[in-house]
């Protein structure tokens, strides 16, 4: 069952916390959500590298995600200080963080993997893309709903394939 968690949990964790960011962005969660959404976040993060730490040591793809989730683990790390500190450039850091290094495994993955290249590159391109209109939409150009949107769905894509795929 652990296996299985590990395996398929991340298909389902991935869109509903970009479903989540998504409600934040509209103002239909509180502050004090989103730092428990943290907090949960890095907990799950933690499981999954102490529970699958040897599985992710195979010098592949999942050796690739295993980089992805330890420098993640500080990227969330990073968001609650940002609630700590009040800081809103460490709360964006952490965001514009979670847009990127997915978008990194993604495309690294595309690279090792011969069945389904297109869909990695192409999720990793549709976040990356989304990264790049969720920044210029701080600096009031474009919207970052739109932008979020674009990160979620690619990202889901992309994890989505690989639970289906192995």
């Amino acid at each position: 069952m652990l296996q299985q968690l590990r395996e398929s949990g991340p298909g389902l964790l991935v869109p509903l916390a970009w479903l989540f960011v998504a409600a934040a962005d509209l103002g239909m969660v509180g502050s004090r959500s989103i730092f428990i959404a943290h907090l949960v976040m890095a907990a799950f993060i933690a499981f999954f590298l102490t529970t699958g730490w040897a599985a992710m040591d195979d010098g592949g793809a999942l050796a690739g995600w295993r980089a992805v989730m330890v420098v993640g683990l500080g990227v969330t790390l990073t968001g609650v200080a940002g609630f700590f500190l009040v800081s809103t450039t460490l709360l964006t850091t952490s965001l514009v963080g979670w847009m990127l290094l997915p978008a990194v495994g993604l495309a690294y993955t595309g690279r090792l993997v011969d069945a389904g290249a297109g869909v990695y590159y192409g999720s990793a391109a549709l976040g990356s893309l989304g990264a790049v209109i969720y920044i210029l939409s701080l600096a009031g150009v474009g919207s970052g709903l739109v932008g979020l949107a674009l990160v979620g769905v690619g990202q889901t894509v992309g994890i989505v394939d690989a639970v289906v795929r192995f």
